[in-house]
């Protein structure tokens, strides 16, 4: 009987061994390929994670002029001079709100500015808005005044936000001369010096009862 000669694996199936090897090649490939990914997909990865929210908004992402128009990013306080909204109202009352916001952090209590000084331009987009809203200039006119008599407009008005600065105000604020001006809004202050002698004066119903936005 003939002996055969043996052969090894490689040699008996060189198809396989080419596979073999063509596997390993395209797997270390596809390594190479995800670590690449992985580096170059988020070049900030490793830094610090971007903050997100409104808060992260830059200052003026807001109305049709951003900030010089009197838009205010959140978490705006009193002493926030440096956006218009807060350096363009009247000085006394700007000072009033400062004093009363010092006093108020005591108590736990943060003035937080939703709208104060507003541009022409701002007051009547905001009028249009609010035309747009409750379907009619009439009930429109119990919100938002015209830019030629509002309050905000002349730097004569502030709005707070809903997170106590109002009620703190509701009690304390005639001391400075901070009063309420209209019954459905409760966020709205103006200053009214001879507040601080005789109390404030009973709120007017809404915008439309106040007689200087009657021209």
């Amino acid at each position: 009987m003939p002996q055969h000669q043996r052969t090894s694996p490689a040699s008996a199936h060189p198809a396989r061994t080419v596979l073999l090897v063509l596997g390993g090649v395209v797997a270390v490939l596809l390594g190479l390929t995800a670590c690449l990914t992985a580096t170059t997909a988020d070049p900030d990865a490793s830094a610090s994670p971007r903050p997100t929210g409104a808060a992260s908004r830059p200052v003026g992402d807001g109305p049709r002029d951003g900030a010089a128009a009197g838009h205010v990013p959140s978490g705006t306080t009193v002493f926030d001079e440096r956006l218009p909204a807060v350096a363009n109202l009247d000085p006394a009352l700007r000072r009033a709100l400062q004093d009363a916001a010092t006093d108020a952090e005591d108590d736990g209590v943060t003035f937080v500015v939703n709208s104060g000084w507003r541009s022409r331009a701002y007051q009547k987009q905001l009028l249009r808005e609010a035309v747009a809203q409750y379907g009619s200039a009439a009930e429109a006119a119990r919100w938002v005044a015209g830019a030629d008599t509002s309050s905000h407009v002349s730097g004569e008005a502030v709005d707070l936000a809903q997170n106590g600065g109002p009620a703190w105000l509701a009690e304390h604020g005639a001391a400075y001369g901070l009063c309420q001006v209209y019954g459905n809004e409760p966020w709205h202050y103006e200053l009214r010096p001879e507040a601080a002698g005789s109390g404030c004066p009973a709120p007017y119903a809404d915008p439309t009862a106040d007689p200087r936005l009657r021209g």
